[in-house]
């Protein structure tokens, strides 16, 4: 079964070995500039979307605004794979594949979710299944702390937030560590999940560095 096929990632080299293991395989295989419009085409495709920064979230979803005669496979890092996976079937993926995939399982999955199927990692399975969805949503973050949460998913460094925040590099991590712990989360990607899931990253207001604040 010959599949039509989009690619979407931001390293050259992966497209290109992609797109080589399932052209090899007898699938049609681009990498469109524009892949929103490209599935407006008409026909049935699929696009395989790898997910490594906000921005590609966004895209995911007005992939899922833009029909139905297209499906996605969410290609995933290692870290936090259920969280990931959860989240991107929310948002419009059919499929969730770790970005490691080896050449078979992704011609698999390619053909299996052209054919109306769902293929993702067994942990994302059982926490759609049992319906996980963390600690309750904490009443105490104040409007800054959301802030840190919105940039941190625009792609923030801890370096960039110490600057802008007044803090040492530092006194910031430790501050994002209590963050990260208020909100049921252990790692900077589980913390934007989180905030991403609950909605505490719309229209929040951006707030100025303060050399006041103490150093250290």
């Amino acid at each position: 079964m010959a599949v039509h096929v989009a690619v979407v990632d931001p390293l050259p080299m992966f497209r290109q070995g992609v797109a080589a293991v399932l052209s090899a395989a007898g699938h049609d295989v681009e990498t469109p500039a524009d892949v929103v419009a490209w599935v407006r085409h008409g026909q049935r495709t699929v696009v395989l979307l790898t997910l490594a920064r906000e921005p590609d979230w966004e895209l995911l979803r007005r992939l899922r605004d833009a029909g139905d005669r297209h499906a996605v496979i969410a290609l995933i890092g290692e870290e936090e794979p259920a969280a990931l996976g959860v989240r991107a079937i929310q948002a419009g993926a059919r499929s969730v594949l770790p970005r490691e995939v080896t050449p078979r399982a992704l011609s698999r999955t390619v053909e299996a979710t052209f054919d109306g199927q769902s293929v993702m990692p067994s942990e994302v399975a059982t926490a759609l299944a049992t319906g996980a969805r963390g600690m309750p949503v904490p009443r105490t973050l104040s409007p800054r702390q959301l802030s840190w949460l919105r940039q941190l998913s625009e792609g923030a460094t801890v370096a960039q937030l110490a600057r802008r925040a007044g803090y040492s590099e530092r006194a910031m991590f430790r501050l994002l560590q209590a963050l990260y712990r208020e909100i049921g989360a252990s790692t900077r990607i589980q913390a934007i999940v989180r905030a991403q899931e609950e909605g505490w990253l719309r229209t929040l207001p951006d707030f100025p560095s303060n050399p006041t604040r103490p150093h250290g």
